[in-house]
């Protein structure tokens, strides 16, 4: 099953994003985390069929919420599966 990371830049940190990212990788059925790093930015790790992966991120992008705002985003692919059960936020 694929899995991507992804670390987002912009105001993402105190707005909300952690726990939409859970709740859109839930209804996606993604496995994985999400995380705030220390420099400001978020990362997220899921798992999932390709097309599942796409549609997660794409919704992200769209901004369900008004007070997030993406700047930019680095992604990276991987073949082997880390075998999440579930997607969960990481403090």
């Amino acid at each position: 099953m694929p899995r991507k990371q992804w670390v987002f830049h912009g105001r993402v940190q105190g707005v909300g994003f952690r726990a939409t990212a859970q709740s859109i990788a839930r209804q996606q059925e993604l496995t994985g985390w999400v995380r705030n790093k220390d420099d400001g930015s978020v990362e997220i790790e899921a798992e999932g069929k390709g097309d599942d992966l796409e549609a997660f991120l794409q919704e992200i992008k769209d901004g369900p919420s008004p007070f997030i705002k993406i700047d930019k985003i680095d992604e990276q692919a991987f073949e082997e599966e880390e075998g999440h059960k579930k997607f969960k936020i990481v403090y």
